[in-house]
């Protein structure tokens, strides 16, 4: 594991609590952390707006938007109630706002407007959420949400001392960030405004859950920890505050971290219900499971999320349902069980493509280009469709899908030299891009396929490279350790072999496992 060891950054995160009393007893909400969001409503109306931000601020939408409503019948003059609703009807930020609630969030919060709020400071928030709706059917999403940020970087800068406009300017920052952009600007400023803000309001969810998502990029994702360590501990309650941690455990490698995270996670999800919640992180669960090698348990949970039921807006539930039966089949090498997967219909292109993705690597690794090549024109299809659709990102992410399986069709079809051509082009045009929140990584790394291609074709000096450097981006990567064992064995290089499998069984401890390349990694260490 790279740089800060577990238990420093658990000492760390006990440090940063001390200090501070726990939830006073007679706090009905004290399992979901604390907010105060000061509005001009009366007092019942207040305490029931400050109970849902404390849902909000953990993206328990359906319980907030409930308790919003509350709300606006405690004060029937409450606008910001009309304000919470429109919020709760985005969803998550960094995905569209799912197209149902369009309408939905426009009516609340033309209704907030109407109404006229109390205090310039409400009309102010009102105005800057209603760029997230007025327009939807005219204005794409992304144009939305940079306005939506110019707005939020004006009301916090016009009210310095309100932590609430801090705190959504920075979770803004980060919806509105670049892929492309590796300076990471708007994230490391998101994260400038919430740290001291961490520090005063220790128990406030929205604060460590934004944090996280501000840090969860590979060149900052330990700055995460803190935040990963103590949000779960801040919302208990919630299932996405149990679930969340696990997007820097997966980031920095500590997979028996994020196993317990989304094991917690899919729990509180099932008590209240939550499918999206629970599949969301039944999917990182598999990824964390399959990466200890630890199959079983991952296939496991791979059938439970098969048998889910839920709406068809429901996106990372259909991610999930999609991206887990593939990566069970992918990340163990299982390339006739990949080329097999059944294509489950979806309104959300990209969810499709993660299958076709799969059966594309699978048939042309198991030679049969024919087949490989039937769905990866899909992905063409599909990618052309989020791009007339202006849903630039995901045309990106599966535009690099249909580079990666194109590259090794033309490997199936021995045409070599254009296959490792085509696929430097494919990790050339993952690097300059970042995953989405949605996923704990691609099916596989375009670099560490570049790696095991390489590697086939004898060039083990550049295999090794490969996978040296995608660890830096991912490290306790099953395969990546095999890859770069394997590398460095066919190199020369025994002492850096045996270092490479040393790590990964250590890693992986004694698990019952028939994965070929663990029984010769524990072959290979015994006998040198």
């Amino acid at each position: 594991m790279r740089g800060l060891p577990l238990a420093a950054a658990i000492a760390c995160a006990t440090l940063f609590g001390s200090g501070h009393t726990a939830f006073s007893q007679d706090d009905s909400e004290q399992r979901l952390g604390k907010v105060h969001f000061a509005t001009s409503c009366n007092e019942t109306a207040q305490r029931r707006f400050d109970r849902a931000m404390r849902y909000q601020h953990s993206f328990w939408y359906a319980a907030s938007k409930d308790i919003y409503d509350e709300t606006a019948k405690a004060d029937p003059e409450c606008a910001m109630a009309y304000w919470g609703v429109a919020l709760s009807l985005l969803n998550n930020p960094h995905s569209p706002v799912p197209a149902p609630n369009l309408p939905l969030g426009l009516a609340a919060i033309e209704k907030a407007k109407a109404m006229g709020a109390k205090t310039q400071r409400e009309r102010d928030y009102i105005d800057a959420l209603a760029l997230m709706y007025v327009d939807y059917d005219k204005i794409p999403h992304q144009t939305r949400v940079q306005s939506y940020v110019k707005a939020m970087e004006a009301l916090a800068a016009r009210y310095p001392d309100d932590e609430e406009a801090q705190i959504f300017y920075a979770i803004a920052l980060n919806v509105g960030a670049s892929p492309s952009d590796k300076t990471y600007a708007n994230q490391l400023k998101g994260a400038a405004i919430l740290e001291p803000i961490f520090q005063r309001s220790p128990q406030h969810p929205g604060v460590a859950h934004y944090l996280i998502h501000l840090y969860d990029y590979p060149a900052i994702a330990e700055k995460g920890l803190p935040a990963a360590l103590r949000y779960a501990k801040i919302a208990p309650n919630a299932p996405h505050a149990q679930h969340m941690p696990s997007h820097i455990f997966t980031r920095v490698g500590y997979w028996k971290e994020s196993i317990a995270a989304n094991a917690a996670s899919v729990s509180a999800a099932k008590a209240s219900k939550e499918p999206g919640d629970q599949m969301h992180g039944e999917d990182y669960e598999v990824y964390a499971y399959l990466q200890l090698g630890q199959d079983d348990e991952a296939r496991g949970i791979v059938g439970d999320i098969k048998a889910m039921k839920f709406g068809p807006d429901a996106f990372a539930a259909a991610f999930s349902q999609a991206s887990s039966p593939a990566r069970y089949m992918v990340e163990r090498g299982d390339w006739k069980g990949a080329a097999s997967l059944d294509v489950a219909p979806s309104k959300f292109p990209h969810v499709m493509a993660v299958t076709h993705f799969a059966r594309a690597l699978g048939a042309a690794r198991s030679g049969n280009p024919a087949a490989a090549k039937a769905d990866a024109a899909k992905l063409v299809e599909l990618r052309d469709s989020l791009r007339e659709a202006k849903n630039d990102y995901w045309a990106g992410q599966v535009d690099v899908q249909q580079q990666v399986a194109t590259a090794w069709i033309l490997y199936a079809e021995g045409k070599y030299d254009d296959a490792l051509k085509a696929m430097a082009t494919a990790v050339a045009a993952e690097d300059k891009t970042e995953k989405a929140p949605v996923t704990p990584g691609p099916l596989a790394p375009a670099r560490e396929l570049y790696g095991f291609m390489l590697l086939d074709r004898g060039m083990a000096k550049e295999a090794l490279a490969a996978f040296e450097a995608t660890m830096a981006k991912e490290p306790n990567r099953f395969n990546g350790y095999v890859g770069a064992a394997k590398a460095a064995e066919a190199a020369g290089d025994k002492a850096k072999a045996k270092e490479f499998y040393g790590k990964l069984l250590a890693m992986v401890g004694d698990v019952k496992s028939d994965r070929p390349s663990l029984t010769e990694a524990r072959t290979f260490v015994a006998s040198n």
